[in-house]
């Protein structure tokens, strides 16, 4: 297939070869893959955005509380603190930015409609990077859903060679390459090459190495939600790096690999099963029996 790629470096290889960017190889790879048009591979993305944007704006306009109760109303307070005479430590544009995926992160635990981007539980990453950082520089919904395309080959990289299932890879396979994929979509939204997004990808996931999955109560609610806005600022911190001409030195492909055998290594207890970590606490054993009898 002319616009296929298995791994990161196939991927900047073909961008090269055709003189694409990355999105536009994506597209191209969709269309060839489905046997669709260009034009529907990118409406099917365009209802993507939609729900992405639709999910950020909820949770500060409505009153969500989880189906296990243990979140709801972050992205509120954020924005009311932001909004108030007080000062942001991280400034407005990152507050806005963990406001949106700590709020996507409620509507997905008040099963309401969000896009897993790999996973549910790593919903709030990419909208909180993409859509943050197209509604504070006016950047129009064409360009935005460039960067979703970006962003999946990134995620289609990963998904193929490693794992963005917390079960089998800890937090860092899911909030990790949520954060890598977002990464890159921000680069080549902010006029990055191929070759910077892939590294930013790198940095993202490098930065969370070893991160264990363990929700409490086995509910994706906490601390899932912290570790969304944990992951959008560690996407715009990777992407700043590699505009700035900060690349990274290990290769994508090998950043890949090594995620995936320390996943491999983590114990049962720290993937998932809410076993281990902090999921395994006195306060959260409380928890779970309150929720669950």
């Amino acid at each position: 297939m002319k616009y296929n790629f298995t791994s990161g470096a196939e991927l900047l290889e073909k961008c090269k070869e055709l003189n694409m960017t990355i999105h536009e190889l994506c597209v191209e790879r969709e269309a060839e893959l489905t046997g669709i048009s260009k034009e529907e591979v990118r409406n099917k993305m365009r209802v993507s955005l939609n729900i992405m944007k639709e999910a950020v704006e909820k949770a500060v306009k409505e009153d969500i509380k989880s189906m296990g109760g243990l979140i709801g109303g972050e992205a509120k307070k954020l924005t009311n603190f932001r909004n108030s005479s007080a000062k942001t430590v991280s400034g407005g544009l990152m507050n806005k930015a963990m406001a949106a995926a700590m709020g996507t992160m409620e509507v997905n635990a008040s099963m309401g409609l969000i896009v897993a981007a790999p996973t549910a539980g790593s919903c709030g990453i990419l909208p909180g990077a993409i859509v943050t950082i197209g509604k504070e520089y006016d950047i129009d919904d064409e360009t935005m859903i460039d960067a979703l395309f970006t962003a999946s080959a990134i995620g289609a990289i990963i998904t193929r060679n490693a794992t963005v299932s917390g079960a089998e890879g800890g937090c860092q396979a899911e909030t990790g390459a949520a954060a890598a994929m977002a990464s890159a979509g921000v680069v080549e939204m902010m006029g990055g090459s191929p070759e910077q997004a892939v590294h930013a990808a790198s940095h993202c996931l490098q930065n969370v190495m070893g991160l264990v999955c363990d929700p409490i109560a086995g509910l994706v609610e906490v601390p899932c939600q912290g570790r969304n806005a944990i992951g959008v600022a560690n996407a715009l911190i990777s992407a700043e790096l590699c505009l700035a001409g900060i690349l990274n030195i290990i290769p994508f492909d090998e950043t890949v690999e090594a995620m995936y055998k320390v996943g491999k290594t983590l114990p049962m207890e720290l993937r998932e099963t809410a076993l281990g970590g902090v999921a395994a606490t006195c306060t959260a054993c409380s928890l779970t029996n309150k929720i669950f009898g």
